[in-house]
């Protein structure tokens, strides 16, 4: 009975070993798999009836606020110079406002279409954007532009 105990634990050892891999290969799938069910893919959904599409926010990214100023002719360097500040105030008024960076338009290729000065700020959340938009420093920082301003262009993405 021990010989015949003996034969069969020993066949049933690579057996043993094929389990144990196919667990651990088993476990590592699962793991695999849920990392990418649950990392925070853009969903994109549609809306058939008004042929709208909405990106859902990714974990990890942030919103980016893309606006772009094409300044009139006439308008002074003191002007351009004051709506600079202005801006550049803004982040120091509206907690919202996570990061601002801007700079002057120095591409080569000559396709700017006359927009030189582009100011960059980062939200964390579109509610937070939503916050921005109508508050009141913001809204006072727009009456500065209404004279010297020929146009302006504005881009919101969130990172990838």
């Amino acid at each position: 009975m021990y010989k015949f105990h003996f034969i069969i634990r020993r066949n049933f050892l690579p057996f043993k070993k094929s389990i144990t891999r196919m667990k651990t290969l088993s476990l590592g799938l699962l793991v695999v798999t849920s990392l990418l069910f649950f990392s925070f893919k853009p969903l994109k959904l549609e809306d058939k009836s008004s042929k709208t599409t909405i990106y859902m926010q990714q974990k990890d990214s942030v919103l980016r606020h893309v606006v772009l100023f094409k300044f009139k002719a006439e308008a002074s360097e003191d002007k351009i110079k004051n709506v600079e500040n202005a801006f550049k105030a803004l982040p120091s008024k509206i907690p919202q406002i996570i990061s601002y960076e801007w700079g002057l338009n120095n591409s080569p290729e000559g396709l700017s279409k006359g927009f030189t000065h582009c100011f960059f700020l980062t939200f964390n959340s579109e509610e937070d954007r939503a916050i921005y938009l109508p508050h009141p420093d913001h809204k006072a920082f727009g009456a500065l532009l209404k004279t010297i301003l020929d146009d302006v262009l504005v881009v919101d993405y969130w990172t990838k």
